[in-house]
């Protein structure tokens, strides 16, 4: 984004007024939204519903490849791909292991990817997403304990077969507002799997919390929600139930697609909005430079989103969907995921130690905002 600055020299104070006010909303060539820069003259109509303010907080260090953060109850957990452990995040940025999970093969993207739990009932499981030498699956574990001695116990497999490669995983999963699980699947490095509704690649995926299939999903006895998919890892629900998901694209367009059940959303025939016939194009689309977009989040109208190569967290709105907002562009490295805490602060997760950033003395981090009330 083109950052504009404006010298104000000895100017009549109507005219200091109107330009420290006034919202600047700059078109990037590159992509199809309008671009606003996350100062306070910029904040402005939908945004202001979930104004993050202040310093963010550094939560916990020294994290190895984190990709994951979830609630579980009173404590904080996040996932570290590389080593297969899931971690409680204690005080004083410290983490304590909750269980490292065995039989994980990592040599990419693939490994510990993400972690969900069910806050919407009695569900006593958290659930993972990951990488084993044959496959990527879904496994739910029980959890042992309180806070701040959590154990992980009893593993149960609910769904396997899920195709995996060094790349191209998904990986995502979060329980929906119908109590539904969904999980994003990447079509890793076979671009036809997206297009073929048997198989589990290149969807979004919707399940019964034991694995099964919902007798309301969009085709007969399958998990297939959503189709057309390269690579997404953000998904999120507005508070009219509306599901959005992230996709990475290949060279040309990263995307903020609208989930509707049994849609085809293009990829491989096409990346970003092609205004064709039979395929979804996105809300929004950026270069894989600008963007790269990962875990997502919902507050108050607006959808955040984490952006790795883009380096910034992008707030879109969802009553302005070709515009996005900007926070902390560039200033803490890659962003993979993003959530809203209990008490509606924003937590995100930096991931410079991923083997493509540039990580810091105490990265990786899992960090905090506030939320303007």
């Amino acid at each position: 984004m083109k950052k504009i600055y404006i010298a104000l020299g000895a100017v009549a104070s109507v005219i200091f007024i109107a330009l420290i006010t006034f919202l600047v909303i700059s078109p990037n060539k590159n992509n199809t939204s309008n671009t606003k820069e996350s100062d306070s003259t910029s904040v402005s109509g939908s945004y202001k519903k979930a104004e993050l303010v202040g310093t963010p907080r550094v939560r916990a260090s020294g994290l190895e490849a984190p990709w994951s953060l979830v609630f579980y109850n009173d404590s904080v957990l996040v996932s570290l791909r590389d080593k297969g452990e899931i971690r409680e995040i204690l005080d004083n940025e410290k983490t304590r292991l909750v269980g490292k999970i065995s039989g994980i093969e990592h040599v990419s993207e693939d490994g510990l990817l993400g972690m969900a739990v069910n806050t919407s009932s009695e569900d006593p499981y958290l659930y993972v997403y990951y990488s084993t030498p044959e496959d990527n699956r879904i496994v739910r574990y029980v959890l042992n304990g309180k806070k701040g001695s959590l154990k992980l116990g009893k593993a149960e497999v609910i769904l396997s077969g899920i195709s995996k490669a060094a790349n191209h995983n998904g990986g995502r999963i979060a329980f929906g507002p119908d109590g539904m699980l969904y999980a994003t699947t990447g079509d890793a490095g076979d671009s036809s799997s997206a297009q073929d509704r048997n198989s589990l690649n290149g969807k979004i995926l919707r399940m019964m919390s034991d694995g099964s299939v919902p007798k309301n999903n969009p085709f007969q006895n399958s998990l297939v929600y959503s189709y057309g998919h390269r690579n997404p890892q953000g998904i999120a629900w507005s508070t009219n139930g509306t599901m959005y998901a992230t996709e990475f694209g290949q060279n040309k367009w990263d995307e903020l697609n609208e989930i509707k059940p049994g849609r085809n959303y293009g990829w491989p025939t096409h990346e970003g909005k092609a205004n064709t016939q039979g395929f979804v194009d996105p809300v929004q689309q950026w270069t894989p430079a600008e963007a790269s977009p990962s875990g997502m989040a919902f507050y108050n109208d607006v959808l955040f989103i984490a952006n790795l190569r883009g380096t910034v967290l992008r707030a879109v709105a969802t009553s302005a969907l070709q515009e996005s907002l900007e926070y902390f562009s560039g200033k803490y490295g890659r962003i993979r995921d993003v959530v809203i805490s209990p008490k509606n602060e924003l937590w995100f997760i930096t991931n410079n130690t991923d083997g493509r950033g540039n990580p810091g003395t105490r990265d990786d981090r899992v960090m905090s905002v506030s939320i303007k009330k």
